[in-house]
């Protein structure tokens, strides 16, 4: 049996005659008539009655007219789908974050603005440490993700800035460093020098090393021994360290909001060369469409962003 016949079973009988049926399907009779019978033999059983005037279902052709229509909604309805699949405008985009990447703003801004376009994409989201979140890439289980500095490249990936901002210096809200600055003056920026005398917390080099490889080299760049107390998986584990006074740490700018009572923020002096990279990583030769289409929004708004 082929959807075919059971397009020209559903067309005789909505009309009740083999010719206007034809002429609906744009074909000749003969062959429509030929069609019918090939499809009741394949059966077993009568479809139709035939008389003078046209053609009329019987009762086996009535319940078999359920059983058709259904089947020609089902293939009209996922051929409609994989329209829009083909589009880009269904299907499923797995997208990995870190905590860091997802305390920008411009994470929630770019979810929505796809959910927006794309309401018939799935999305399904997963937060790791960019090490995590590399390897996810690399093994077909992620389409895409937001973290910070590349911890490895691995060939078939591709990494893409977004966006870039300050670092800041973070420490219990009831440390020295912290003391509010006097009337009228702004706070006073924190040296590598003064962070380098107090215990440092950063997350677990393996899993992401990025940012906090940059600052220990830049530390040793200018003869400093940081003294680490903790490696964490986290940044969130991190700032719960540091605002419960195990030590000092460093963070991106965007994360400064996490625990304002118990964490100050401090600008960090003359380390220019040290910022926090906003990085899109995605598989080169990815041909799902909903993760070419988010790549090309992250790409746009960040280019707003950074403009504005």
């Amino acid at each position: 049996m082929e959807m075919r016949q059971l397009r020209y079973f559903a067309a005789v009988a909505q009309t009740g005659h083999l010719t206007r049926a034809a002429e609906l399907l744009g074909i000749q009779q003969p062959p429509l008539s030929q069609q019918i019978h090939t499809l009741e033999r394949e059966l077993g059983m009568p479809l139709f009655r035939r008389h003078p005037r046209g053609m009329a279902l019987t009762d086996a052709g009535r319940q078999f007219q359920v059983e058709a229509l259904r089947l020609l909604q089902d293939m009209e309805a996922m051929s409609q789908r994989m329209a829009r699949v083909a589009q880009g405008q269904e299907g499923t985009l797995a997208i990995g974050f870190t905590s860091s990447a997802a305390a920008h703003r411009f994470m929630p801004e770019v979810l929505r603005a796809f959910r927006r376009a794309h309401p018939k994409v799935e999305l399904q989201l997963r937060e790791d440490n960019a090490a995590e979140l590399t390897a996810a890439l690399s093994g077909g289980r992620l389409h895409c993700a937001l973290l910070r500095v590349p911890v490895a490249r691995p060939q078939g990936l591709r990494f893409e800035t977004l966006l870039r901002e300050p670092v800041m210096a973070a420490m219990p809200s009831d440390h020295a460093f912290a003391a509010p600055p006097k009337r009228g003056s702004a706070a006073r920026p924190l040296t590598l020098a003064q962070l380098c005398t107090e215990g440092l917390i950063l997350v677990r080099r393996p899993g992401a090393p990025g940012l906090y490889a940059e600052l220990l080299a830049l530390c040793h760049e200018k003869g400093l021994r940081p003294r680490i107390v903790a490696e964490v998986d986290r940044m969130m584990t991190n700032l719960n360290l540091v605002a419960a006074g195990a030590g000092l740490s460093v963070v991106p700018a965007s994360m400064t909001g996490a625990h304002p009572h118990a964490i100050a923020y401090r600008r960090l002096a003359g380390c220019g060369s040290l910022d926090a990279p906003l990085t899109l990583a995605a598989r080169v030769d990815d041909d799902n469409l909903p993760a070419q289409r988010f790549a090309a929004l992250a790409g746009e708004l960040a280019s707003r962003q950074g403009a504005a």
